[in-house]
């Protein structure tokens, strides 16, 4: 049986050495190339790319990144918990069919998502074409603020929250609960001692896969934030986009780098994948 699901499998470890593995092993020489382009004559070995590192350029799209992936995960946190907490407390007999709700957007394209979210940011939208509302010439929306970074992030990733959470409180033993209740805790303490602690799994997860595409992302601040603010997933498109290869690589390489470390980290805590779905 082993023997045939290894056989089932090869074609996935084959996309996968093809299109992630071998990518990054060609990244990873090109940070330490000096080369114009994707021309190899005049090729040689050099560590003045990492001089990027230090260009107020590079130190603000980090930061910016850092901010707004922060910001938004904490955000996620808290709307994500409540709803997942909502979904396990309730005694609703179609929760799959509210999770499969949640997780609708998702199936469809990104970048459509995040065009038709900047649409209703505008003064000018679908919802006053539609109401035939008038709206002054002097008019700002919300696009291209920092504001509406954070929603169209919050609006995208909510999802990778709230599923994790909800899958870690579905694996808490009711008579948990109800033994603290016994025992003279009232709800909000039984929550506290309880529920959150063996929820945590979920929250780490969950953290972990809303902030790496926060951080590494660059369609939602380009198309909601206008160019106005630029990222560090903005940062390597126009490196890449300039045929400046190895600056690009090595900026690549380095979410990669804390891709891995966020992927050691969830490993830490759920070492089963009880809360991956």
């Amino acid at each position: 049986m082993n023997n045939k699901l290894k056989k089932m499998a090869t074609p996935y470890l084959i996309w996968l050495y093809v299109l992630a593995l071998a990518p990054a092993v060609f990244m990873f020489i090109l940070m330490f190339l000096d080369t114009e382009g994707i021309d190899t004559e005049g090729l040689k070995f050099t560590f003045k790319n990492f001089a990027q590192l230090k260009e107020p350029s590079t130190i603000i799209a980090l930061l910016n990144s850092l901010k707004f992936s922060i910001i938004s995960t904490v955000i996620c946190i808290l709307l994500g918990y409540i709803t997942a907490y909502y979904l396990y407390k309730s005694h609703l007999k179609n929760k799959f069919l509210l999770l499969t709700i949640l997780i609708l957007p998702m199936w469809s394209n990104l970048l459509l998502r995040t065009q038709a979210l900047a649409n209703i940011m505008e003064p000018n939208n679908i919802f006053t074409s539609i109401f035939k509302i008038t709206v002054k010439e002097d008019a700002k929306g919300l696009a291209g603020s920092e504001l509406a970074i954070i929603i169209g992030l919050v609006f995208t990733y909510l999802p990778f929250m709230i599923l994790p959470i909800y899958t870690a409180l579905e694996k808490i033993e009711p008579m948990l609960e109800e033994a603290s209740l016994d025992l003279g805790a009232d709800e909000f303490k039984t929550f506290r001692k309880v529920i959150l602690p063996l929820s945590l799994k979920g929250v780490v997860t969950g953290s972990v896969m809303v902030f790496l595409p926060c951080m590494s992302g660059f369609a939602i601040p380009e198309i909601l934030g206008k160019g106005n603010i630029v990222m560090i997933g903005n940062l390597i498109e126009q490196f890449f986009k300039n045929m400046n290869y190895n600056i690009g690589s090595l900026l690549a390489i380095l979410i990669l780098v804390l891709i891995l470390l966020s992927i050691y980290l969830v490993n830490k805590f759920d070492k089963e994948g009880e809360t991956i779905l």
